[in-house]
């Protein structure tokens, strides 16, 4: 009961002072409810300076700046009335302000804040269904945080593959097995590990001797329902070896196993037909749906030393043929340790494609029975040593990656990983150019926006007119691009999962949207009963802005209309607003006032005479501004 009297209190103080700057704001006021939002602006600032603003003038001040799309300055105003009023509608606007200026973890915090004020808003319904929705930067860097894990020890271990609770890894640190020769550490054997609650992990358990044994058993992958486990094991278990011709000494090779869980353990371990004394087959990866086995294999007919195969399960356990993944994929270094997550990406690591040294783990995807490009999954992932064995849980971000790099604990060890960024991006190539003389223009501004307009970065371009931009792969953008003297153009990019892609952007005179008796300009449309000033209005209004600067005496009368839905009185005050508006934007980008005028011309002058049948489009096109030229024309010069 305290609770609701003290809010019942608030709430009774905040509208007093809402209410009690009134006689200040008078002046403000009347500016603002003529949509002269410069003035209005002009006079809420001077009550700031005066110590007399309180949460309405900061809010009417940030709605005079989101009025005519003055994005930095309704940011600031809005951010300054929510420190005293958390009011929905405009922690949404303050939201598309943030958004605007490109700052777009701060507006998801905001639009979160208002989808749980108003969950039952379609805009908040839309924002949580996708609220990852708003484009990352995307720069070349650091796409994983890596960090050294606490179980790692003295000698290798490497691996990481986890589960139904359990961690599964490959490791030499059992002192009972006799040492191998090639690096004086014991044979390796497979361990797991359980996770506590904080994260660490209990102590290594050295698997039982039905899938360990005094040889080496490598890296394992399972079924999708955990029940069958795959691995690699040496062929002296099998006592199945060669003789070198020369040395005389005896040399094996791994052999590719499965196992099948018995309760707690595993048992009935089988190898596979394919096996062969000839070759290895080894660092199996098992996809999603349970239906195909990726593997390392030295056989014949390769590509280089290992190569990446794959090959069928069939119902009956049995693997179909090998099938080598192709000369993308394979060079004639080693490609070794394929993983194939659940999303379809297949990493692996490779010494044969370009990379950093050693071994670098890449990745790439099979989209319509084709290979994509081959990606470098960057730093922190890859080093100049080797890194391999790489795991990732596509929904968590989270996984694994060994390495040999510097300042490990022991000769191998393994990294937790987490994902920060998209892996997959494509560089856009902007060129601007001069459509009739098809020289390059120097120093234009390309703006990068996502699909659905949210500025991602700007920049200019250099001398031989290009622009370059990194985005993620398969995601559609929109280049945006004005210069001094030429008409703005936007030109959508398709999303791809090429590496490169060339944008070639010819822009015409500005001139050309000069007639006789107007400016024609792509109509200026609002959203329904609105008449704010939106992203692509403002692009448009740019360009008149544009020619009315390089003709002085030019002097323009904006005309609004709308469609004909609501009342013909209603619509004729609606166009109204719109007009004063359109004109408050002009006017805010330094043309003076005497310049432009602005009318509404309500339903009278539809740009489609559909009458009540107007589909949704139509209605659209009769949502618009003209802007007809009164003098100065320069076409009459």
């Amino acid at each position: 009961m305290k609770k609701i009297n003290i809010l019942i209190t608030i709430i009774i103080l905040s509208s007093f002072s809402l209410t009690a700057q009134n006689k200040d704001t008078k002046k403000a006021d009347k500016h603002f409810a003529r949509f002269e939002f410069i003035e209005a602006a002009e006079d809420y600032k001077k009550l700031v300076e005066d110590g007399k603003a309180d949460t309405y003038v900061y809010k009417r001040l940030a709605d005079s700046y989101y009025n005519i799309f003055n994005t930095v300055e309704a940011e600031r105003w809005y951010a300054k009335a929510l420190e005293s009023s958390q009011d929905p509608e405009t922690i949404y606007k303050y939201s598309q302000m943030l958004k605007a200026n490109g700052k777009y973890e701060e507006s998801n915090q905001q639009m979160a804040k208002f989808a749980s004020m108003r969950p039952g808003d379609d805009r908040a319904v839309a924002f949580k269904q996708n609220p990852d929705y708003l484009p990352k930067i995307l720069e070349k860097g650091k796409k994983f945080n890596v960090q050294n894990m606490g179980f790692n020890s003295q000698v290798s271990d490497f691996g990481g593959t986890f589960k139904d609770g359990k961690l599964y890894i490959t490791s030499a640190r059992n002192s009972n097995r006799r040492t191998y020769g090639w690096n004086e550490q014991p044979f390796l054997d497979i361990y797991t590990l359980t996770k506590n609650s904080d994260g660490t992990y209990q102590p290594a358990v050295l698997l039982d001797d039905k899938i360990n044994t005094k040889y080496h058993e490598g890296i394992v992958s399972f079924s999708p329902d955990g029940n069958t486990m795959y691995f690699s094991r040496e062929s002296f278990f099998e006592k199945i070896y060669e003789k070198d011709s020369i040395t005389k000494n005896r040399y094996s090779v791994l052999h590719l196993f499965r196992a099948k869980k018995s309760g707690a353990n595993w048992d009935n371990v089988e190898g596979f037909a394919m096996n062969s004394k000839n070759y290895s087959i080894k660092n199996p990866s098992v996809s999603s749906d349970g239906k195909t086995i990726y593997f390392a294999s030295d056989m014949p007919n390769g590509y280089g030393g290992f190569d990446i195969y794959k090959a069928n399960i069939n119902d009956d356990g049995s693997l179909g043929e090998p099938v080598n993944l192709g000369q993308k994929v394979n060079t004639e270094g080693q490609e070794m340790f394929p993983y194939i997550s659940d999303n379809g990406t297949l990493y692996f690591s490779s010494n044969g494609h370009l990379g950093l040294g050693g071994l670098d783990v890449f990745h790439t995807k099979e989209i319509d029975g084709k290979i994509a490009p081959i990606r470098n999954i960057g730093i922190p992932v890859n080093s100049n040593a080797d890194d391999f064995a790489f795991h990732l849980d596509e929904e968590t971000g989270e996984g694994f990656v060994s390495s040999n790099r510097e300042g490990g604990v022991g000769s191998d060890d393994i990294y937790a990983i987490k994902k920060l960024q998209p892996l997959c991006d494509v560089l856009i190539t902007a060129t601007v150019t001069d459509i009739k003389t098809g020289k390059p223009l120097n120093a234009a501004t390309v703006t990068l926006n996502d699909e659905q307009g949210n500025k991602v970065v700007s920049k200019v371009t250099n001398t031989d007119g290009t622009a370059e931009f990194i985005v993620e792969c398969s995601k559609n953008s929109v280049l945006e691009v004005s210069v001094d003297g030429y008409e703005s153009r936007q030109v959508a990019v398709k999303g791809t999962e090429e590496e490169e892609v060339n944008v070639p952007i010819a822009l015409d005179p500005i001139e050309k949207l000069i007639a006789a008796d107007r400016i024609e300009l792509a109509p200026i449309y609002f959203d329904f009963d609105k008449s704010n000033i939106t992203s692509q209005a403002a692009f448009e209004l740019d360009k008149l802005v544009q020619i009315m600067n390089k003709y002085p005496e030019l002097v323009i009368n904006a005309t609004s209309h709308t469609d004909s839905r609501g009342s013909a009185s209603y619509n004729e005050r609606l166009s109204d607003r719109r007009a004063k508006t359109t004109v408050q934007y002009v006017i805010s980008k330094g043309i003076d006032k005497s310049r432009i005028t602005g009318m509404g011309k309500g339903e009278s002058e539809p740009k489609v005479d559909c009458g009540t049948n107007c589909t949704e489009d139509e209605h659209q096109l009769n949502r618009r501004s003209e802007f007809i030229i009164v003098s100065g024309s320069p076409q009459a010069q």
